[in-house]
């Protein structure tokens, strides 16, 4: 592969040359700008301002070499401050992934497809107005609801019209398609979960307690802990209902295993992504596969894992960390507001910020509540922005269009926000109010048409079908499970 990595990047959607937003914007001049509505083939030289020349130091190495860099073979040492260009496409690249979850999902409570997708799988990225994203969605992801993690499912006002009596979808598997696996000089596996859109409470009701993984994730090292809720709704099922017949992480690992079978001649990476409680199921499950070691192939040589977190809680204790980072060699890029309250929990009195002889003190007397973040950590400030209210309420500062916004902007620690890609300022406001009104941007404006409500033959007004997903599992997912050694719900 002698392609270099200057042609594997996707631009991201450019608001049109006549929008107030984008003129209301008014970032300074660039010498480069997209000229396409959805996409563009290169990105470097990425920015060329009055004030900055960015080039991406991976523009030269070859495709093979520069996405290992990208993913964190290197812990991403010199590629974010200053922001490396490339870096930053990607990190608004994958957001935009997680962000799908959210744009899909079924918040309605007088909708009877509340906790569902509104998409169906086949077309989902062109249904979202992403036809950039050049993925196919391969499964849907659902757990049960769990009593660990309160007000996070979302549930119908009207019981006897449920789509589901226990499920909740939690977010897809996706795979690269040809033309996108020969921009990226691999076949990339993308594990995106759903999170939570505004409610930030969520965090605060968490039961706080820190749970041994080996009973449910088989581990040698029974220290090493994670946060109950978080373990419980990754590893639960409903037996009787067959949108979680099988658990989030059966699901998951049985995907995988059948995709890693598919594409076992290939170059494969596995990316995980999530937002918010998103953020915390995509560390554990990408800890999962590789414990599990579903990333090992037959010749010994391991598919590179790699989790891009952005706004996440804390997940485990120091021993989850060690083994995630050291010995599994899981890498981990944590995204997140300086503002924003639930990356500061669990954990809000012992964590990694905490004086080493009190962490050792936690860790020797087994504290239960002492948590520490994984990963690489970068960090935003979205007051930096001159677009975004500086005092909006916390809701906003944990809003994911609104981190990749400041994404767009960021130049590095202690450096002025510079608009790059020209992302449309609106996207912010879809699901909050953090715009500055002076652009003219209504506040949470995506909102479904007449709240789906069509008018039938008769001239009455009622909530229109929705063809219903089927929760068929794939034919073969009972021999992938029992090849990872599983006991089958039909089989107990």
């Amino acid at each position: 592969m002698a392609a270099s990595i200057s042609n594997i990047l996707i631009a991201f959607p450019k608001t049109g040359s006549n929008s107030n937003h984008l003129k209301s914007q008014k970032p300074k001049k660039l010498t480069t700008k997209c000229t396409t509505t959805h996409q563009i083939n290169t990105i470097p030289p990425l920015i060329k301002s009055e004030n900055t020349k960015q080039t991406s130091k991976l523009t030269q190495l070859p495709i093979e070499k520069a996405w290992r860099k990208i993913h964190g073979e290197d812990d991403w040492v010199g590629l974010l401050d200053p922001m490396d260009p490339i870096i930053r496409s990607e990190l608004i690249r994958y957001g935009e992934i997680s962000q799908a979850c959210y744009d899909a999902f079924d918040f309605d409570p007088y909708s009877k497809y509340c906790g569902s997708c509104k998409h169906h799988h086949e077309d989902f990225f062109p249904s979202l107005d992403l036809p950039h994203v050049k993925y196919n969605v391969t499964r849907y992801l659902y757990a049960t609801a769990n009593i660990n993690v309160p007000d996070f499912f979302k549930k119908s006002r009207w019981p006897d019209k449920y789509w589901s009596e226990h499920a909740n979808w939690m977010g897809y598997i996706a795979v690269a398609n040809d033309q996108e696996t020969k921009r990226i000089g691999r076949r990339d596996i993308v594990i995106a979960w759903r999170g939570t859109v505004t409610n930030v409470e969520w965090v605060a009701n968490l039961q706080n307690y820190l749970k041994p993984v080996y009973n449910d994730i088989p581990c040698p090292d029974n220290d090493v802990r994670v946060e109950a809720g978080f373990l419980d709704m990754y590893t639960d099922r409903q037996r009787k209902d067959g949108y979680c017949k099988y658990s989030a992480r059966e699901q998951v690992l049985g995907e995988m295993r059948r995709l890693l079978e598919k594409y076992s001649d290939e170059e494969v990476s596995i990316t995980v992504t999530g937002h918010s409680l998103g953020s915390a199921m995509a560390t554990l499950s990408a800890f999962d596969i590789a414990q599990t070691g579903l990333n090992v192939r037959e010749d010994g040589t391991k598919v590179h894992v790699s989790v891009f977190s952005f706004s996440g809680p804390r997940v485990g204790n120091i021993k989850f960390k060690l083994r995630l980072e050291s010995t599994l060699g899981v890498k981990v890029l944590r995204v997140h507001n300086k503002h924003d309250l639930v990356p500061k929990s669990p954990g809000f009195l012992v964590n990694e910020k905490s004086p080493p002889w009190l962490l050792k003190i936690a860790e020797d007397i087994d504290i239960p509540w002492c948590y520490t973040h994984v990963g690489v950590d970068l960090e935003l400030d979205h007051k930096i922005s001159p677009f975004l209210r500086p005092d909006a309420n916390a809701a906003c500062a944990h809003n994911l269009e609104a981190h990749l916004h400041i994404l767009d902007g960021y130049q590095g620690k202690n450096r002025e926000y510079e608009a790059t890609t020209y992302r449309d300022i609106a996207l912010v406001n879809k699901g909050c109010d953090f715009v500055k009104d002076e652009h003219s941007v209504p506040p949470k404006w995506r909102q479904e048409l007449n709240r789906n409500m069509v008018k039938a033959e008769d001239g009455r007004w009622i909530l229109a079908q929705r063809p219903q997903v089927s929760d068929s599992h794939h034919e073969n997912i009972d021999s992938y499970l029992m090849q990872l050694g599983f006991i089958l719900p039909n089989k107990i």
